[in-house]
């Protein structure tokens, strides 16, 4: 396993994690990305410049750390593009269907104690668990 990465996969743990804690403690917000994207196009009065401000972070986050390792950010994908915009849309329904995403209660939720985070994220767990056992070794890879 040549990206097994210990060190590194800590400290952007880490990162987020404080990021999540800062968040709440300064702002008494939750970091679920989902939520704080998908209000910028219903802006309520008052949040939509911490809003910006979060995704505008988010993405100068991800430019700098492909400008100083232009490397980290390298993905292979092994999948056709439908497959990938099929899952993109999947996950998008997912995190409305669950009110919230992998953040808001896998990062935020399950530090919180939340029990509705606790189910939710156990069951997109055991949902990408399965997702992954039918593809790869039921269809074989073949979507």
């Amino acid at each position: 396993m040549d990206t097994f990465t210990p060190w590194t996969s800590l400290a952007g743990g880490a990162v987020i994690g404080l990021s999540a804690a800062l968040l709440l403690l300064l702002q008494g917000r939750v970091a679920g990305i989902s939520g704080i994207f998908g209000s910028l196009f219903r802006p309520t009065p008052g949040e939509f410049a911490w809003r910006m401000m979060f995704v505008a972070g988010l993405l100068v986050g991800g430019l700098g750390a492909w400008m100083l390792v232009p490397t980290a950010l390298a993905v292979t994908v092994d999948r056709s593009w439908i497959a990938v915009a099929a899952a993109g849309l999947l996950v998008g329904f997912g995190t409305r269907l669950g009110s919230g995403c992998t953040s808001g209660h896998g990062v935020c939720g399950i530090s919180r104690l939340s029990p509705r985070s606790l189910v939710a994220t156990a069951s997109f767990t055991f949902a990408g668990a399965v997702v992954v056992l039918v593809v790869s070794h039921v269809l074989g890879g073949q979507i």
